[in-house]
């Protein structure tokens, strides 16, 4: 019977979905510190080696909750927008550092360090970091990938973003 009711508990488990890890939200209290991630979408992508363009500030009035955490949007279409498909408009890895995964820790990421490769949102910690990720994109990316589910688990970093102050979104 004991055997019965362990095989049952187990098989259940594996039915039950996954829980996300902890979202990185810094000072502001926002998820990527209150940058828009829909209008990333939107921004001329520069060449690896060149910084990329500047992030759209959310605005305090659209905001929608996710992962644990509150993110802002500059417009209500972009609110709802992410509100249809959050997984697709947040960025990997729970908002931590890409590279910072691909080494196996979680540290926070700055929303101005931003790359989207194969459509999905990669941030990282600083332009130094951002050299060491664009030496093989892919590559980390494949390491993140590997490390990503043994570490997604732990909570998220409570670290500060390095040479970054965000004002969070704009106020109503």
């Amino acid at each position: 019977m004991k055997r019965l009711a362990f095989a049952a508990a187990a098989a259940l488990s594996f039915a039950l979905p996954a829980f996300a890890g902890e979202q990185y939200v810094d000072g502001t209290g926002y998820a990527v510190s209150g940058y828009d991630v829909v209008a990333y979408r939107s921004l001329e992508m520069n060449p690896p080696g060149t910084p990329q363009t500047a992030p759209v500030r959310g605005n305090a009035a659209y905001t929608a909750e996710y992962n644990g955490a509150t993110w802002a949007f500059s417009s209500a279409e972009n609110r709802d927008t992410f509100a249809a498909n959050p997984e697709y408009y947040a960025p990997q890895y729970d908002g931590h550092c890409a590279y910072g995964v691909s080494k196996g820790g979680k540290v926070p990421a700055n929303p101005n360090l931003w790359r989207i490769v194969d459509d999905k949102l990669y941030l990282n910690i600083t332009d130094v970091v951002v050299g060491f990720w664009e030496e093989d994109i892919p590559g980390n990316i494949n390491l993140a990938e590997g490390n990503w589910p043994g570490i997604e688990p732990k909570a998220a970093s409570d670290s500060v973003i390095p040479k970054f102050t965000s004002e969070g979104p704009v106020a109503n």
